[in-house]
């Protein structure tokens, strides 16, 4: 690392505080580190409330900048080597797999869940089961499905990948994209729903 990124990059230290940071928070202790992975602040942990006993594995060489990661207490969310994640969500209920050199631009979200039913009944439900005077163990089912990110994959400002995608290896996510779909290796995607586009 250069001076410049040691002043606000750190290595990622489970069940440890960052030096001087501004959140006062620590690094989750039931993840997995590999060497040299740096992160800006514990804040990308503020939401992270699984229980597994690891429930975040991260490779080696990757960069984690104003990212944020929510779980849910079964959450597990895996991110290969040398892989950049700047200003991005990544929300899990069940599993987010993340491969190697894999870059995710600012505002780009991966969810595996809907976090609350489609059908509008069964919506209001939900809202009465979590409201302060409500009963949690009332909820309706949510559906939730993993999502796979291949290798080398490149996800681009505000894209939004939702639960059950698989992302092939060399695909990029234009800016912008909701990937509601599998995207094939190679391919280019863009658009709401995401399509393959020529570049």
């Amino acid at each position: 690392m250069t001076e410049q990124q040691e002043s606000f990059l750190h290595l990622i230290k489970p069940g440890e505080a960052i030096p001087n940071d501004w959140f006062k928070g620590l690094i989750p202790s039931n993840i997995k580190v590999g060497e040299n992975s740096v992160i800006d602040s514990s804040q990308s942990f503020k939401t992270f409330f699984s229980k597994l006993p690891i429930a975040l594995i991260i490779g080696s060489y990757v960069t984690i900048w104003r990212a944020s990661f929510a779980t849910e207490e079964n959450g597990l969310i895996e991110i290969g080597d040398y892989c950049y994640l700047a200003g991005a969500s990544l929300v899990a209920s069940q599993k987010i797999t993340i491969g190697n050199r894999v870059l995710i631009a600012g505002g780009a979200t991966i969810i595996d869940s809907d976090f609350h039913p489609i059908a509008p009944a069964a919506r209001l439900a939900d809202t009465i089961a979590i409201s302060p005077l409500g009963n949690h163990n009332k909820r309706p089912t949510v559906k939730s499905k993993p999502v796979v990110i291949g290798d080398d994959v490149w996800i681009g400002y505000n894209a939004t990948i939702l639960k059950g995608v698989t992302i092939g290896a060399g695909a990029i996510i234009t800016p912008g994209s909701v990937v509601t779909e599998n995207v094939a290796a190679g391919i280019t995607v863009a658009g709401n729903p995401a399509k393959p586009v020529e570049i």
